[in-house]
């Protein structure tokens, strides 16, 4: 208990959530925070599953954080992800690196001031633009590895990307309120190199910017619930790119030859 206590603290703590505002989430008074967190009051399965969906992680995830994915971050081959039964580690080369941030770049110049543009809207950004080209292209944009929650397609590399650039001052991390929501937000320090993405590239991502950048959180979870490569794939498990080719046409990108 004492264990599961720390590591709800943590969670917590990195989402910008009160001790209050989790209690209202989970619909217990605030006192039982602090005793779950300080190990002192067990959780029930009932609030355990409340609060996996609270920090938009599947329960194993939450009990279990020695399953959570490792990132690497390395100067040059190929990428690299081996999956196993517990835990998938996730090599990224620098020229995937490179594009990953500029890409980000793009969409925080473009519409990182919104305010309904927090962390989440730029998960379902980023896997849009990733799906969509390679329907298109039948090769990656970015490349991300991305894995399958109750809220929608998690990029696995964002948040170690994201430590980096924040350290090399490219971006900023903001923690906001969107209505009553907590909401991560990222604001540009600089401009993205536009030499890195090709003319193809760029069309894809304005695409998906002018299509789905005005939803919240909510409405463009709610939206990649329905794409196919997101409901093929078992919830934890990452979502492969193939899945792209059996969309429906309200989400399919590309115009397929009929003839036999």
């Amino acid at each position: 208990m004492i264990s599961l206590g720390r590591r709800i603290k943590y969670i917590r703590e990195s989402l910008g959530l009160s001790q209050q505002t989790l209690a209202e989430k989970l619909g217990v008074p605030r006192p039982s925070i602090s005793q779950i967190e300080n190990g002192e009051r067990k959780v029930c399965a009932e609030e355990i599953k409340s609060l996996a969906e609270i920090f938009n992680l599947s329960t194993d995830a939450l009990l279990n954080p020695d399953k959570e994915p490792q990132v690497m971050i390395r100067e040059s081959g190929e990428v690299y992800r081996a999956e196993t039964k517990n835990q998938i580690r996730i090599d990224v080369p620098q020229k995937n690196l490179q594009k990953f941030k500029e890409v980000l770049l793009y969409i925080l110049n473009k519409v990182g001031a919104k305010p309904n543009v927090g962390e989440t809207v730029v998960y379902k950004l980023l896997y849009f633009m990733d799906f969509d080209y390679y329907e298109r292209n039948e090769e990656q944009l970015i490349g991300a590895t991305y894995m399958k929650n109750r809220y929608g397609p998690t990029p696995l590399e964002f948040r170690k990307i994201v430590e980096q650039m924040v350290a090399k001052a490219e971006l900023i991390e903001v923690k906001d309120k969107y209505f009553a929501y907590p909401q991560r937000k990222y604001l540009p320090l600089r401009k993205p190199d536009l030499g890195i993405l090709k003319g193809n590239e760029i069309e894809v991502i304005d695409s998906v910017l002018n299509r789905l950048s005005d939803m919240n959180a909510r409405e463009i979870s709610d939206y990649s619930h329905n794409d196919v490569p997101w409901l093929t794939t078992e919830e934890g498990k990452v979502i492969e790119y193939e899945a792209v080719f059996y969309r429906t046409p309200a989400y399919s990108v590309r115009e397929y030859d009929d003839a036999v």
